[in-house]
């Protein structure tokens, strides 16, 4: 069973009404080198749990950029204990002091926010690609969130043909509300990302 650019679309119609950890125990036994990546972002623990339900020693990615809030490390230090998360954290090349006194914090109209974004959050994730060349890649992408990710689904491939699979593709903030509930995990929103700086603005790894 090979997915390919040419039949994705059928894999993506046959997942369409299925639970999501039904569409992680297919995309598993498809992998054979996945990966997870996460922000612990607010709905963090969602994706975390149900893949490491699946695959317990999943390769778990987060690329801490440094400018995180204290609430958003906690949480991060809660799943990584409870959830026995096999994580290895990617960081920028540059401390935070470094980075403050050399571009500052520039805002997305500024022409300095590329190279920021570039030395804060691209070039770790490169990094961690590199390092790992993952054939599956676990996200926590939805439709609704932004303009481009409403033209993906719940499998897509990468530029360089990863197969990203967004097994919460279709829920909406309150399923996903609902399924922290149902399985009594956290849920942090006091949570900042310096590159992607606006709601519904891309950060530039999914791109």
């Amino acid at each position: 069973m090979k997915i390919t650019p040419q039949n994705i679309q059928n894999f993506n119609n046959n997942l369409r009404y299925e639970d999501p950890h039904e569409i992680i125990s297919f995309a598993v036994e498809l992998a054979e080198q996945p990966l997870v990546t996460t922000s612990f972002g607010p709905f963090s623990a969602a994706l975390l749990y149900a893949v490491t339900s699946s695959r317990p020693d999943v390769k778990v990615i987060w690329c801490d950029t440094g400018y995180n809030t204290d609430d958003t490390y906690h949480h991060a230090n809660s799943l990584i204990e409870r959830l026995h998360l096999n994580i290895e954290i990617f960081t920028p090349k540059y401390t935070t002091a470094y980075l403050d006194n050399t571009l500052g914090r520039p805002d997305i109209g500024n022409p300095k926010h590329k190279v920021f974004s570039e030395k804060v959050k691209l070039e770790p994730f490169r990094r961690a690609l590199e390092k790992h060349r993952p054939d599956v890649w676990f996200t926590n992408l939805r439709k609704g969130q932004t303009a481009f990710r409403d033209e993906l689904d719940i499998l897509s491939f990468t530029s360089e043909g990863i197969l990203k699979v967004s097994p919460f593709y279709y829920f909406d903030d309150q399923e996903m509300t609902a399924y922290l509930d149902q399985h009594a995990l956290p849920m942090e929103s006091n949570y900042f990302d310096p590159v992607k700086a606006l709601e519904k603005r891309e950060c530039g790894i999914h791109l």
